[in-house]
């Protein structure tokens, strides 16, 4: 399985030919959906689900498909019938020939006073783990976790224990368009340091084989 990294938290997996993307948001390039043959979206909000951006993939390819929580299905099945379908916690499905596990049901906690949303993550092959915007422990080992690395909701002692508690193989940052790269030393080498696991980062556009 290739892993190329996109802006943010999206990321593109590529086997045997077909491509799974998930979470193309509006902090991704414009056309970070194009290709796909399978899309996952983890939650509503803008820098992970971007109607203009999903648009654009799944008319790029007719037979291309997304699979979503509710609050985003809803927006899109109309337009798309028969091609949007809607998941959530302890479901599993095919993807693009990828086999995936949904794990997850509530953002994190941004403030108190902000009313938390559903928001699900993918297991994708039993072996990579994109939690979108929560700190979700998947029930099942995996050896990728990719790492919401900096949020409005985080912090990184977080950062490192969720790591920790996952303990994956490698852990490879996601999240990070608002992350400096004057910062970015501090994270790699603390959660390096702590996390228990490999870490790294991909600049956008760079892949690795998983």
């Amino acid at each position: 399985m290739k892993l190329t990294k996109k802006s943010h938290a999206c990321i593109s997996l590529k086997k045997d030919g077909r491509t799974l993307v998930i979470d193309p948001g509006g902090f991704s390039e414009d056309d970070a959906a194009i290709g796909a043959d399978a899309i996952l979206v983890t939650h509503e909000h803008p820098d992970h689900f971007d109607e203009y951006r999903l648009r654009a993939g799944m008319e790029n390819n007719p037979a291309a498909e997304i699979w979503t929580l509710r609050s985003v299905a809803g927006r899109l099945s109309t337009a798309f019938p028969g091609r949007v379908h809607t998941v959530g916690h302890g479901d599993t499905f095919s993807a693009a020939g990828f086999d995936v596990q949904v794990h997850g049901e509530l953002h994190a906690v941004i403030h108190p006073d902000i009313p938390r949303i559903t928001n699900v993550g993918y297991v994708v092959d039993g072996s990579l783990f994109h939690p979108g915007d929560a700190l979700t422990v998947p029930g099942q080992p995996v050896e990728t976790l990719m790492l919401p690395v900096m949020a409005p909701w985080s912090k990184i002692s977080e950062v490192i224990d969720y790591v920790r508690e996952v303990k994956p193989q490698r852990a490879i940052d996601i999240h990070d368009a608002l992350l400096t790269d004057l910062a970015r030393p501090i994270y790699d080498r603390q959660i390096g340091a702590l996390g228990g696991a490999e870490h790294s980062r991909l600049t956008p556009g760079d892949s690795t084989e998983l």
